[in-house]
C-alpha cells in the first residue's frame, strides 16, 4: 500500500530523513536489532565483510567490493557518509540506490519504526542511520547479491552496523578522533573499533600504533579470533605492498589490508590471486588524492579531516612540490578545531596561498575559528571564499593562474559540494544529508 508520504514524492521522503537526522545520532545495538527483526532480519541472508577503522574504511570497503566484483560476484556497498547523492551510500555492483528505491523502503520502514516506538516509546524509534542500514540490508537481500561489504558509520562496538555476523573483521587503522564519542586515548579508541570482531572470525589489521594494536589483539583474543597483520605479513617498505590506481602510499597500505581480507575469506568464495590484482587496479572511489583537470590545470580532491590524515597529507604534499616543482593553492574547510589544527599546520608548510571555506554543516568551522588557527609563522596569503565563488561551474575553478596547481582538502563534505558543481551529472547535492 502506498503511502501518501510516499505519492508526495522524492522530496518529501528527504524532509523526512531529514527530521531524523536532526532527532540526533543515537549509539546501540539495541534498537537496530528490533527494526531488523521486524523486517525479517535480512542482514542473515547475505554473507558479507564488516570494515572499521578511523581513516582507510571506505578505501578499503571499495576496494574489497571491487576484488569481489572482479571475482564474479554480485556485490553490496554501505557506505558512509555520502559526497554528493543519498544513494551512493547503497549500491549493489557499485550501481546507486535511486530516488525510488530510496522512496519505497522509506514507505516501507516507517510504518515498522512506528509500530517499535509505539511499543517501547520514542527512544526506541529508529535514526536516520538505522533506517540507511535497514536499507542497505534489504537491498543486499533482495537484489540477492553474493556477498556484502559493510563500513561502519562510527566506533563499531555501537554501531548499527554491528549486528551482522560477517565472515572477516577488519580494523583499517587507529587514531585520533570523534573523540567525543570513542574516548580520549588510542587504546579507548581501539576498543570501540575492535567491537566488530565476532567470536571465532578472523580479523584483518593495518598499519596502527602499538598501544592501539595490542588492545585490537587482546579483544580478538578473547573472542578466539585470529588476527592477520599488515605489518606482520608485508613489513614496513612500501615496495612490497600491492599496487593499486589509488594513488599514494597509503592506499598501498588500505590494499595490503583489503588483500589480505579477501585472502583469508573461506575457499567457497573463490577469490584468486588475478581476480585481486584486477579489482586493485580497477577500483573506484573519488575524493582520495583524486587528481582532476580544471581548465587545463592539475587539481587534487583529498579528503584529509583528522590528526592521522593530515599527517598523511603532509607527505603527499611534499611530493606533490617535487613533481610539480611549486607550491599548491590550498582549498580548505574543517569540522571543528582536532580536524583543522593539524590540517592548517600541513598546509602552512606546503602552501603560500589558501582559501579558507566553510561547509554547510552545522559542526563546520567558522572563518574566524579557521583563521585562529593559522600558525604565527605563516607568511602567506588567507582568503575568505565560498564554493560557489571558487567553483562557479562544471570544470572551472576561479583561484589561481595557468600554471598553478589547486589541492582541495578537509572535510569530505566539502569534497562533496565541491563535486556536486564540478559534476553536475552527479545529480543535485544532498547536502542536508550528508553528517553521519
Amino acid at each position: 500500500m502506498t503511502s501518501e508520504l510516499q505519492l508526495a514524492g522524492y522530496p518529501a521522503i528527504q524532509e523526512y530523513l531529514f527530521g531524523l537526522k536532526t532527532a540526533g545520532v543515537k549509539f546501540g545495538v539495541d534498537r537496530m536489532g528490533l527494526l531488523s527483526a521486524a523486517i525479517g532480519n535480512p542482514e542473515k541472508a547475505v554473507p558479507c565483510i564488516h570494515v572499521a577503522g578511523t581513516n582507510g574504511k571506505g578505501s578499503v570497503s571499495a576496494m574489497l567490493e571491487a576484488i569481489l566484483r572482479a571475482s564474479g560476484k554480485r556485490t553490496g556497498l554501505y557506505t558512509s557518509p555520502h559526497l554528493v547523492r543519498l544513494g551512493e551510500r547503497v549500491q549493489v555492483d557499485r550501481r546507486l540506490l535511486s530516488e525510488g528505491e530510496i522512496t519505497a523502503f522509506v514507505g516501507e520502514l516507517r510504518p515498522v519504526a512506528d509500530r517499535i516506538a509505539a511499543r517501547g516509546g520514542l527512544d526506541d524509534r529508529p535514526s536516520f542511520f538505522e533506517f540507511m542500514t535497514a536499507m542497505a540490508f534489504l537491498q543486499f537481500a533482495r537484489k540477492c547479491c553474493d556477498m556484502s561489504v559493510i563500513e561502519v558509520g562510527l566506533g563499531g562496538r555501537l554501531d548499527a552496523t554491528n549486528i551482522v555476523d560477517p565472515e572477516v573483521s577488519v580494523v583499517t587503522s587507529i587514531g585520533m578522533d570523534h573523540c567525543d564519542m570513542l574516548g580520549n586515548t588510542l587504546e579507548s579508541i581501539a576498543s570501540e573499533k575492535a567491537g566488530i570482531v565476532k567470536q571465532g572470525r578472523p580479523v584483518v589489521i593495518g598499519r596502527m600504533p602499538p598501544e592501539a594494536e595490542a588492545t585490537v589483539r587482546e579483544i580478538a583474543a578473547s573472542r578466539d579470533s585470529r588476527v592477520v597483520s599488515v605489518r606482520e605479513e608485508f613489513g614496513e617498505d612500501v615496495a612490497r605492498y600491492p599496487r593499486t590506481n589509488l594513488e599514494c602510499d597509503y592506499q598501498r597500505w588500505n590494499a595490503a589490508t583489503a588483500t589480505l581480507a579477501a585472502n583469508i575469506l573461506p575457499t567457497k568464495f573463490g577469490i584468486s590471486k588475478e581476480s585481486i590484482g584486477l579489482g586493485l587496479r580497477s577500483v573506484d572511489w573519488p575524493g582520495r588524492w583524486q587528481r582532476v583537470s580544471l581548465g587545463g590545470r592539475l587539481a587534487i580532491l583529498d579528503a584529509s579531516h583528522n590528526p592521522e590524515g593530515a599527517s598523511v597529507l603532509d607527505a603527499n604534499l611534499a611530493t606533490l612540490r617535487k613533481e610539480t616543482g611549486r607550491p599548491p593553492i590550498a582549498i580548505v574547510g574543517a569540522l571543528g578545531e582536532m580536524r583543522a589544527r593539524p590540517l592548517l599546520e600541513v598546509l602552512c608548510r606546503h602552501s603560500n596561498e589558501i582559501h579558507l571555506v566553510v561547509p554547510h554543516q552545522s559542526r563546520a568551522s567558522t572563518y574566524s575559528d579557521l583563521e585562529s588557527l593559522i600558525p604565527g609563522t605563516f607568511r602567506g596569503r588567507t582568503v575568505r571564499s565560498t564554493v560557489e565563488g571558487l567553483f562557479p561551474g562544471p570544470g572551472i575553478c576561479t583561484v589561481g593562474g595557468k600554471d598553478d596547481v589547486i589541492v582541495l582538502t578537509g572535510s569530505i563534505y566539502l569534497l562533496g559540494e565541491v563535486l556536486s558543481r564540478l559534476e553536475p551529472q552527479r545529480g543535485p547535492g544532498e547536502g542536508r544529508l550528508q553528517d553521519f
